[in-house]
């Protein structure tokens, strides 16, 4: 019988702290960030893990090869168990997003299972697959921004999208190696990738249309009003809008502008320097090994860079909270691979 590592395992449970993110991101950059946010954050991270679980369940007989380490071809899950697991993932992933969501994260969310497992039954081993799993996780970042306005979210869906082409590029090179060439096309990649995270955004940061029948909340500046003005918001998404409010309409003065202007800098210079470093040694030594450690920083480096794209919406403290779990990944990584 499977234990709860060996399913942890299969799943690639650390890996997981890569995709909350992704809708945090994207609800601050449409103005959605509220109570919503947190549950589909949970919706997809349940869809993440149901792709992992599909996609080692469709690449058994392979790994039997390749890697017979992992829980399906070493014994220690069965592939029905594998398959049922990954259904029932994305069932409860669906339900928690239309639950919390309504169906305008529904109209996403099945889009995004759909898409997740076409690309671990069909489109993996294809030419379009890194276009395929970089639609994942744009349509992630769209998932986050469902309760806002959607289309202030498409450059940071493009970012994450852009990322995950590197990172997928080179995830197909892990068993056998690769050439120079091919680091230093993904690297050149990460550093555009940093530079867009790290520009400001141009778009004034407005809340969410409110629900029909009730008033729009009052906005200061670029934007909503905090305390009385609107309903009541707690936690990390409170200090959010509080510190939006202070950095753009110059509340404690010109200090909290600068950081406000510098953090989301900072936070895409410490994803290019993980991320852009492992490829810069795969580059000197493209072995198999150096290979899968890129990739592994690829995955757990995401969170800062989804935490330079919150703080470039104004979201500076919930930013930092994003890119706080890239270290927590890397330490959790030494005990269950991401990969």
């Amino acid at each position: 019988m499977s234990t709860l590592g060996d399913l942890a395992e299969l799943v690639r449970a650390p890996a997981a702290l890569s995709v909350p993110g992704d809708v945090v991101a994207g609800a601050a950059a449409a103005g959605a960030l509220g109570r919503r946010t947190a549950g589909l954050a949970g919706a997809s991270v349940l869809l993440y893990w149901a792709g992992m679980a599909a996609n080692d369940w469709a690449d058994r007989r392979l790994d039997a090869v390749e890697r017979p380490e992992r829980p399906i071809p070493s014994g220690r899950v069965s592939p029905a168990a594998a398959l049922g697991l990954a259904a029932g993932l994305t069932a409860a992933g669906l339900g928690l997003a239309a639950v919390t969501g309504g169906r305008r994260a529904t109209a996403v969310a099945i889009p995004l299972a759909a898409t997740i497992w076409g690309y671990d039954l069909a489109a993996k081993n294809t030419a379009a697959g890194p276009a395929v799993m970089a639609a994942c996780r744009g349509l992630d970042v769209l998932l986050g921004a469902t309760g806002g306005r959607p289309v202030r979210a498409l450059p940071a869906a493009l970012t994450v999208a852009a990322h995950t082409v590197t990172v997928t590029a080179l995830s197909r090179r892990e068993v056998a190696g690769a050439d120079t060439a091919l680091p230093l096309r993904t690297l050149a990649g990460t550093a555009l990738v940093a530079i867009a995270a790290a520009r400001r955004s141009t778009t004034p940061i407005r809340p969410a249309p409110a629900p029909q029948g009730r008033p729009a909340p009052p906005t200061v500046g670029l934007v909503a009003a905090p305390a009385a003005a609107r309903p009541a918001r707690t936690g990390l998404v409170a200090s959010a809008a509080a510190w939006s409010v202070a950095s753009t309409n110059g509340g404690p003065g010109a200090g909290a502008r600068r950081a406000a202007a510098v953090l989301p800098v900072a936070l895409a210079g410490w994803y290019a320097a993980r991320y852009g470093g492992a490829q810069a040694r795969v580059a000197a030594d493209p072995s198999a090994g150096r290979v899968r450690a890129a990739v592994g920083a690829g995955i757990t480096g995401l969170p800062a860079l989804q935490g330079a794209l919150t703080a470039r919406a104004g979201a500076g403290l919930l930013g930092l909270a994003v890119a706080a779990a890239a270290p927590l990944g890397r330490r959790l990584a030494r005990r269950v691979s991401p990969t």
